[in-house]
């Protein structure tokens, strides 16, 4: 699976690598604010929950772009293929913009299992938490990695292993729960099992070479602790 969803977007239709994988993924963080608005200045929905959900996928890009500028992710500096960098925002990236149309033009019309503010008070607050735990993980990586290498043990990687992993989970899951439509846990499903778990396994099957991997494995949870 790592192989195929590698050639895909490094690779695809091969020939020149004239982008880095993070121009691709920036392009679409940044844009999710102008897109989004434009949504509902083109359908001339300005009821709350499209506010809010422009808000909360457009913050969201504008705080990826700041982390990628204060510590950017070595894994997206690679060059890649103008086919692959196509079939990065085919496949996965631009399916996100979707989210916010399916709810922005009125082709979700979500019928929330709480009141409507209780529903947004849930989602906004995943957003931010999950925000937190994306930045603070990634973070901790990053500057931990420039002054010593290693398996990372304490802070946010003290109980979970993949903590940037869960931080991504909780805001994609906050967009997908107030879209309330089917087709954004498709995607999700698609891209949690497909990629996701497959990083995370790729990357245990990385960190299992030090010693004190067997001892800190035994006392943490992939994501979520005492559940999963």
């Amino acid at each position: 699976m790592r192989r195929v969803t590698d050639y895909l977007v490094c690779d695809f239709l091969g020939g020149p690598r004239p982008w880095k994988f993070a121009w691709v993924i920036n392009f679409q963080k940044a844009g999710t604010f102008v897109f989004l608005l434009g949504l509902i200045a083109y359908y001339g929905n300005t009821s709350t929950g499209a506010w809010i959900y422009t808000a909360m996928q457009g913050s969201y890009g504008l705080v990826w772009i700041l982390k990628d500028v204060a510590f950017p992710d070595p894994g997206w500096q690679r060059r890649i293929t103008i086919g692959g960098g196509i079939m990065a925002f085919a496949a996965v990236l631009g399916w996100y913009w979707v989210f916010g149309w399916l709810l922005i033009s009125g082709t979700s019309q979500p019928d929330y299992p709480l009141p409507d503010v209780a529903w947004y008070c849930l989602c906004i607050s995943l957003c931010i938490v999950g925000c937190a735990i994306m930045i603070a993980a990634d973070a901790q990586k990053f500057f931990t990695l420039r002054v010593r290498r290693g398996l990372i043990t304490d802070g946010m990687h003290r109980y979970v292993r993949h903590p940037n992993y869960l931080g991504e989970i909780l805001i994609y899951g906050s967009f997908a729960m107030m879209v309330w439509h089917w087709l954004p846990w498709v995607v999700l499903a698609w891209v949690w099992l497909g990629v996701f778990a497959v990083n995370m396994i790729m990357k245990e099957a990385s960190m299992s070479r030090y010693p004190e991997w067997t001892a800190y494995k035994k006392r943490t949870w992939w994501l979520i602790p005492f559940v999963l």
